[in-house]
């Protein structure tokens, strides 16, 4: 379930980031929506970053890295 949280996650930032870039090329750059779009786009990584956090902790996610 959290794999699910976690892509949902990063995919709103992906479409965030694409929006505020269609944002500042059709509006210019004089328009609210690109500032609305920047903080979707920090809220949907702040959000991804605490589920990351939160799945080592819980043991849902575990690395597979040989150095740990």
């Amino acid at each position: 379930m959290i794999k699910i949280l976690l892509l949902l996650m990063f995919l709103g930032a992906v479409v965030s980031l694409f929006c505020g870039l269609f944002f500042l090329i059709r509006d210019g750059g004089s328009s609210r929506r690109i500032v609305y779009s920047l903080y979707l786009r920090v809220l949907f990584c702040v959000l991804l970053l605490a589920l990351v956090v939160y799945g080592f902790f819980s043991g849902q996610l575990v690395s597979h890295a040989p150095w740990l």
